[in-house]
């Protein structure tokens, strides 16, 4: 019996040091760091969605709020982010018999500067996209927009935060 529990501890021991730096949120993040700067992200894309900008940037700084236990700050983070809306766009997907247009598609397009001030490595430019699909004969406004703004923007955000601290 004493031999059993004397080799259950060592698989634990093993187990627990071979996992390094993990949290159970799925980040990776080096202890040093305490805190995140979310800069505004303009939108310069050539359409122009009023809330885009305001909406993206709140809701990347709230994923990081609720995912980790990084203090928002505005300037000086250890991990900072910024970057602009570079695309905002609708485009036809599928056509009908009669040649229109049968369903469209909203593409938005975020270009994320990502610096890790704690492990310099980990520092990135990268582009992020994602789309949402709807009736050609439906106008992107109202509620409609608000869903396809949340489903878009939870996948951008969620991206980011992937690639930055998750390291997926």
């Amino acid at each position: 019996m004493k031999k059993n529990n004397y080799i259950l501890l060592m698989l634990f021991v093993i187990t627990i040091q071979s996992c390094g730096i993990y949290s159970f949120t799925g980040t990776n993040l080096h202890p040093d760091v305490k805190t995140v700067q979310i800069d505004y992200f303009p939108n310069n894309a050539v359409l122009i969605e009023p809330v885009l900008s305001q909406e993206f940037t709140i809701r990347l700084q709230d994923l990081f709020l609720q995912q980790t236990n990084l203090d928002l700050v505005k300037s000086g983070g250890d991990l900072q982010f910024e970057g602009e809306i570079t695309g905002y766009k609708i485009n036809p997907m599928t056509a009908t018999a009669q040649q229109t247009a049968a369903q469209n598609r909203l593409t938005v397009t975020v270009n994320v500067r990502f610096y890790n001030n704690k492990v310099e490595e980990d520092n990135f430019e990268q582009t992020f996209s994602h789309f949402y699909d709807f009736d050609a004969n439906a106008q992107l406004t109202g509620g409609l927009l608000d869903e396809a703004l949340n489903e878009i923007l939870e996948r951008i955000t969620q991206d980011i935060f992937n690639a930055s601290v998750a390291k997926w």
